[in-house]
């Protein structure tokens, strides 16, 4: 691989070689990537990279809110028929992929095949694909067309399917990059070869990402509408007529610790930077900038993002999983005993929004008045134990209703804000009488023992695919354990209530539904819901028509970097 990076990185730069000096951005994650195959990656940080190296047939409109799908690969928004169950999409002429030895010389471009050969692979049981959910079920046939052409007949009515073509999970992948690197070993998630905005030219796993802008990529020009965003019009200013996308370069480092992004901000070498809950106050006084850093130009983005924090409790786990009164309970229990108020104020800053409802605001049904039956209630929660069995030794210890060493394993990131969010919820079962034992675990270990149900109970995070509640409800449908359903929850009211939503459109007949899967995974004991946190996106004075969109993981192909007022 590190050769193949090489290779491109010296082509890269004989043909930049009597150019203008590069624009770079550089930009922070708080946590390794897991690799950069669109069929196998599923957390954020990869997904930046994705974004940035594939296509999809569509994207998002950047300024438009709510947010607008937008035709990437695709000519144009997909043809639908009038029952809604057949998309007919046609795609552009002359995408190419970017050079790479599985095309032997050849210069290769997109077809509509390469999709259908993409999304087929999700469905590959070698794989495991996290995003397999997005088409299981769903498909009663795909149709090449011609080359440029492809057909989608759907098994039920989805008006919002374009949604899901938007989400990286389904971008498109070559066959010959597959076949030459492997899928047994994983190697394509070493060689992402796409045709997108930029390709990856230096990657050092963990610590650092380079990606350079593909000069095959075909011409396209900044032209989008300003929202009702007063700010829009200094963006459409800055940005109108430039070509997509301007910066030559992307430097991506990973920084686990807080305090070491923060400072690499605050001393120039980040230019974007998501500023986390924990840092808030270094930046923040009631969501504005401190005065100090709108003096030096610091540009904030400020949105609630369209996502979930919630707990989850493990059903496969010996100790809290299961259907019987006395797990049900024991899951109730803990989850009126955790106060979400505190978890925000000591762990966030105050950076988040408390949640009843599994769908975030944002999102295509959200219920803002929604109120859950397991409200914030020690006493109760207490009582409940004493009740079903669990009962407090003279130490002041629970032990299960067959007398064993209650015990509950919480797992938890291994840096600080890990270890703070443990603490909040050691206080919880300290209050209850149990014991919690904390194992701390990097991220992308943490991903892996989660996908094969050996976690025992975490806050899971779900950030939005697309922003409709099917996105969020399938976190808890059956079929999506040991891919996205993180609680390993198998109850057949909630999956057919669940597949039953999925053969309506939004409105009053989904939301009932919607109402009812939630009261159920209440009833069971299954989750908590938790909050959804403010996003901080802070920007130096060099960035150039910069706003966080809800949906896309990164907006690096539709901004710019002023090189005179670059910090130094």
């Amino acid at each position: 691989m590190r050769a193949w990076l090489a290779g491109m990185a010296l082509l890269l730069a004989l043909q930049g070689a009597l150019a203008a000096p590069p624009k770079v951005l550089r930009y922070v994650i708080p946590a390794a990537e897991t690799g950069f195959d669109p069929a196998t990656a599923r957390d954020l940080y990869s997904a930046h990279i994705l974004q940035a190296v594939f296509d999809t047939l569509y994207t998002y409109d950047y300024l438009a809110r709510p947010a607008a799908l937008r035709p990437q690969a695709a000519a144009a928004l997909p043809e639908i028929a009038a029952d809604g169950r057949t998309y007919t999409i046609r795609l552009k002429h002359g995408i190419l992929f970017t050079p790479d030895p599985a095309f032997g010389g050849r210069r290769r471009e997109l077809s509509a095949a390469d999709f259908v050969y993409s999304w087929k692979r999700l469905s590959d049981p070698r794989l495991a694909s996290p995003h397999s959910w997005l088409f299981d079920g769903k498909i009663e046939r795909f149709e090449v067309v011609d080359p440029y052409t492809l057909r989608i007949r759907l098994t039920h009515t989805d008006f919002n399917f374009g949604m899901v073509l938007a989400h990286e999970g389904t971008s498109a992948v070559a066959r010959e990059v597959v076949e030459r690197y492997g899928d047994a070993k994983g190697e394509v998630a070493g060689h992402p070869v796409g045709s997108g905005y930029y390709m990856l030219t230096d990657w050092v796993r963990g610590n650092r990402i380079v990606l350079t802008r593909n000069p095959w990529h075909l011409p396209e020009v900044w032209d989008f509408q300003p929202s009702a965003d007063p700010d829009d019009q200094r963006i459409v200013a800055q940005m109108r007529g430039k070509a997509i996308p301007q910066i030559d370069r992307i430097e991506v480092a990973v920084m686990v610790e807080d305090q070491s992004r923060w400072l690499s901000f605050q001393s120039g070498e980040t230019d974007l930077f998501w500023l986390d809950g924990p840092l808030a106050p270094k930046a923040l006084v009631n969501g504005q900038l401190r005065p100090e850093l709108a003096r030096r130009g610091v540009q904030l983005s400020r949105q609630i993002d369209p996502e979930t924090t919630w707990y989850y409790w493990n059903m496969e786990d010996p100790v809290l999983g299961g259907f019987s009164k006395e797990r049900i309970a024991l899951r109730r229990a803990i989850a009126m005993a955790h106060n979400v108020d505190e978890e925000i104020a000591l762990v966030w800053n105050g950076q988040a929004q408390r949640l009843d409802y599994p769908i975030p605001p944002g999102v295509v049904g959200h219920d803002p008045n929604w109120r859950s039956i397991n409200q914030y209630d020690p006493a109760l929660a207490n009582q409940l134990l004493d009740r079903y069995g669990y009962r407090k030794g003279r130490d002041g210890w629970r032990t299960t209703p067959d007398g064993k060493p209650l015990v509950i394993h919480y797992v938890s990131r291994a840096e600080s804000n890990g270890v703070l969010q443990a603490e909040v919820w050691r206080k919880t079962y300290n209050a209850l009488g149990i014991h919690m034992e904390n194992e701390r675990m990097i991220f992308a270990d943490l991903l892996a023992a989660e996908k094969q149900c050996k976690v025992a109970t975490r806050n899971g995070q779900w950030l939005a695919d697309y922003p409709d509640g099917d996105n969020f409800m399938q976190l808890y449908y059956g079929p999506n354990t040991h891919q996205n359903n993180f609680g390993c929850y198998a109850d057949p009211e909630y999956d057919r209530l669940y597949q039953a939503s999925q053969q309506l459109p939004p409105g009053p007949q989904r939301a009932a539904l919607y109402h009812k899967m939630t009261r159920r995974l209440e009833a069971m004991g299954a989750i908590k819901m938790g909050y959804a946190r403010w996003r901080n996106m802070l920007a130096q004075p060099s960035v150039l028509g910069y706003k966080k969109h809800p949906i896309l993981k990164q907006e690096w192909a539709w901004i710019d970097v002023d090189q005179s007022r670059l910090s130094k």
